[in-house]
């Protein structure tokens, strides 16, 4: 049975709790990345740390992670890359799951990202890597 594995986030900058997450995913299948916008990042903290280019090729050329994919994440979901992702390899794997990292879970995941992947049959994965968040990009920029 072959597996996917899609992830979304900003990765701004990759640390060891992206780490975790990605070697979790990995023990189900491959891994799509849908990376979020730099226009993301700006209202989520103000500007990126580094630019979309940039944590594209980082995450891009990590162990695991077989594609990343841009996406219009202008309503702050990842459903654009989770339709993006779900049309480009659905008929390449028996399986695709939406992944979450540690701090997410059925009640801070967007509803509009667990309806589109109910009704696409896309299941869901919480807590890859843990149920903790074990970094974040914001405390090495708070330091």
């Amino acid at each position: 049975m072959k597996n996917l594995v899609i992830l979304s986030g900003g990765f701004d900058p990759v640390h060891m709790g992206h780490v975790y997450m990605l070697e979790a995913a990995s023990l189900i299948g491959e891994i799509v990345i849908c990376l979020n916008s730099d226009d993301w990042l700006t209202r989520k903290k103000g500007k990126p740390f580094m630019s979309w280019i940039e944590r594209a090729t980082i995450v891009g050329n990590m162990k695991y992670v077989i594609d990343v994919l841009p996406m219009n994440d202008s309503d702050d979901t990842a459903c654009d890359g989770i339709k993006s992702a779900h049309s480009k390899y659905k008929k390449q794997y028996d399986w695709i799951y939406f992944g979450n990292g540690g701090d997410r879970n059925p009640t801070t995941v967007p509803g509009k990202e667990q309806e589109l992947c109910e009704k696409l049959g896309i299941r869901l994965l919480w807590e890859l890597g843990g149920k903790a968040k074990v970094q974040s990009p914001n405390w090495f920029l708070d330091k």
